[in-house]
């Protein structure tokens, strides 16, 4: 049987001892808090075997769906937290005696300048995710699309009526893209206005008929999320053909540096 000799993290925080109360991660396990004394900081763990999660699709993504609702209940409660990605391990160190705990504080230490710096950067901040797109149907109606060709299709042979179709939809799909740089240019710099950083991220979600407009991570002081609210209702009510998708506040995952989570998976083994 294999020993709990290993930490799993969830996140750095300010030192705070009852963060952490009735918080369970994965799995149901219980939580706590590790202070490490003369920092301030402390980390989010649970007990571990010293090996990875592993699992079918299903259970990994129960898995990060779990880690992702600990961390937020303990961001919400610290007011500012520095999240782990899936599966960072500290293990002992059976050739020096070091238990994990010892491991994972000597490191906290070390790294101590740069990680009060982010927490106290972040603190009070969140992220957003927002997602835009436009409706190549939508965008197109009304406009020139159309041709008389294509009007008079019904006297046209099949081949010929396919044909004029999917020009019909290479029309509206480069007519969206060149209205979606111009969009993008524009929604951009007023978001800018509102949040503190914007970093562009791959689409999420995105159907068939629409063409990519902003993808989007933001991080906003929690007082100014109203604010990116109202670019993005001005933005729908400029141009209908929009869809925007507008996720969060969350704990800030895209603005921690990846330094801190680099050192920690490093430390497992």
């Amino acid at each position: 049987m294999t020993e709990n000799t290993a930490l799993y993290v969830y996140a750095l925080l300010p030192d705070r001892a009852d963060a952490a109360e009735g918080v369970t991660g994965l799995d149901g396990r219980p939580l706590r808090v590790v202070a490490v004394p003369g920092t301030g900081v402390a980390a989010l763990v649970h007990e571990a075997t010293p090996a990875p999660f592993q699992g079918d699709d299903d259970r990994v993504r129960r898995w990060v769906a779990e880690q992702s609702e600990a961390v937020t209940t303990v961001w919400e409660r610290a007011g500012s937290l520095l999240p782990m990605t899936f599966n960072v391990l500290v293990a002992a160190d059976t050739a020096s005696g070091r238990s994990a705990e010892q491991r994972l504080g000597d490191w906290i230490r070390e790294q101590e300048e740069d990680i009060t710096g982010q927490l106290d950067a972040l603190s009070g901040r969140c992220e957003l995710r927002v997602e835009v797109t436009l409706d190549r149907q939508a965008a197109s109606a009304g406009g020139s699309a159309a041709s008389t060709e294509e009007t008079e299709g019904g006297a046209r042979s099949p081949g010929m009526r396919r044909l004029l179709a999917k020009q019909r939809e290479q029309r509206e799909k480069n007519a969206a893209g060149q209205l979606a740089d111009t969009l993008h240019a524009g929604l951009r710099r007023r978001l800018l206005a509102v949040a503190e950083d914007l970093r562009d991220r791959g689409a999420a979600h995105r159907d068939p008929g629409e063409t990519d407009v902003l993808s989007a991570a933001l991080l906003v002081r929690r007082e100014d999320i109203n604010s990116v609210g109202a670019v993005l209702s001005e933005a729908q009510a400029l141009q209908p053909a929009l869809r925007i998708r507008f996720l969060g506040p969350w704990p800030p995952y895209s603005f921690t540096e990846t330094r801190p989570q680099a050192a920690a998976e490093h430390a497992a083994g």
